[in-house]
């Protein structure tokens, strides 16, 4: 197998993903932005070669570097960025080159979340009321409908930048004199209730080889607007209603040999209402979470899955396993050297976050696992508790 992996420097995980398809069978063939030196080792080592491109975002370099792997290497089987950023790239090149994948037909239906809706309505998962917001006068009428507040977001995009919560005339007036003119923004029914998320790998045939769950105990939006810290877990078990959703979901939009991260919120009356879903990882460590829940390695199972069409599993969960960030502006009341000594018998990394995703995932992260949930808790309002 010829495997062109787009951007395979960033995220940092991608040289993870490069090594196990490397070991797995396939000659991995990489394009990037960064100088060839400034790459990771183990990514290095795992490309067969390496097209540095002067802008990612500019179509036509990257077509000549796959007509200079073709005319090197032969056909190309697969062409992956596993970055959401790049889904529309990606299919544009697997339809002008005939590559196995989601192709241009489709991708914007995992692009755009008032796209996702249909599929979610024919999934028969309940889904939050919405509405396109271009105007004042249509979001109003929306608003009459399901009242304040409200939560408006681009309607392409992952994440939550751009992302707002509405609970007043005078805010809602503010936002339409703020808002980029460029950009398409949705307005949503408000939801309380926390988001839990159905991730894992489907296979060629659009069977589930491996399915895992977490719940944020924050709102993402509320983090990134407010600027705090973070934490999810991820379970050994996945909720039963969450399951049945998740997988009503993957079976509506009959994806193949992907991961996926569904988004789904929880409510205190125990309903499970879709929200939105990224045919791609699961961010924020989640991937590494799974593996310390599960005792496994996801991107060898990944890779097995692309390259051999292995089914992987039974994967049975062992651990809780959280994520635990912190924010350089706010003044913790235990630094870093107690945290390490009261949870080392948890914490199985910590680092410091890449810039890009701090605003959401913190400035520095501790993920932590055990077998008694409470104790995790601890641990992350040990983490989290902030100076009076």
């Amino acid at each position: 197998m010829n495997f062109v992996f787009f951007s395979p420097h960033f995220p940092a995980n991608g040289a993870d993903f490069c090594d196990r398809l490397k070991k797995a069978g396939a000659r991995v063939l990489g394009i990037g932005d960064a100088p060839y030196d400034a790459l990771d080792a183990k990514l290095k080592a795992a490309l067969s070669e390496y097209y540095r491109v002067a802008d990612m975002e500019d179509y036509d370099p990257v077509f000549r570097a796959m007509g200079h792997f073709i005319h090197k290497w032969g056909r190309i089987d697969r062409f992956e960025s596993l970055n959401e950023h790049w889904l529309e790239l990606e299919a544009n090149i697997r339809t002008d080159f005939n590559i196995y994948g989601t192709k241009l037909d489709f991708v914007k239906n995992l692009k755009r979340k008032s796209r996702m809706r249909a599929f979610f309505r024919k999934s028969g998962v309940d889904t939050i009321a919405q509405r396109k917001c271009s105007d004042r006068a249509g979001a109003m009428t929306f608003i009459r409908r399901v009242g304040y507040p409200v939560v408006v977001k681009p309607d392409s995009g992952s994440g939550a930048s751009n992302t707002f919560k509405i609970s007043s005339a005078k805010e809602l007036d503010q936002f339409f004199k703020d808002k980029p003119e460029d950009v398409t923004f949705v307005m949503e029914q408000f939801i309380q209730g926390l988001v839990v998320t159905f991730d894992g790998l489907v296979n060629r045939d659009g069977e589930v080889v491996l399915a895992a769950s977490h719940r944020y105990d924050q709102s993402v939006m509320e983090v990134v607007n407010k600027d705090r810290h973070m934490s999810y877990t991820c379970f050994p078990r996945i909720s039963p209603a969450v399951e049945e959703a998740g997988r009503k979901i993957l079976k509506a939009f009959d994806v193949r040999e992907r991961f996926f991260h569904i988004e789904l919120f929880e409510t205190k009356d125990d309903r499970v209402i879709a929200l939105e879903v990224n045919m791609r990882p699961p961010g924020a460590w989640m991937t590494d979470a799974i593996n310390y829940t599960f005792d496994i390695d996801v991107y060898a199972a990944w890779a097995d899955m692309v390259v051999r069409d292995a089914a992987g599993g039974p994967y049975e969960g062992k651990y809780f396993t959280a994520y635990a960030s912190r924010k350089r502006r706010l003044r913790y009341l235990h630094s870093h050297e107690e945290v390490l000594a009261a949870h080392r018998d948890k914490i199985v990394h910590h680092q410091a976050i890449e810039e890009v995703f701090s605003r959401a995932m913190g400035n520095y992260a501790y993920q932590m696992r055990s077998k008694d949930e409470a104790a995790l808790r601890e641990a992350v309002a040990y983490i989290h508790a902030e100076k009076a």
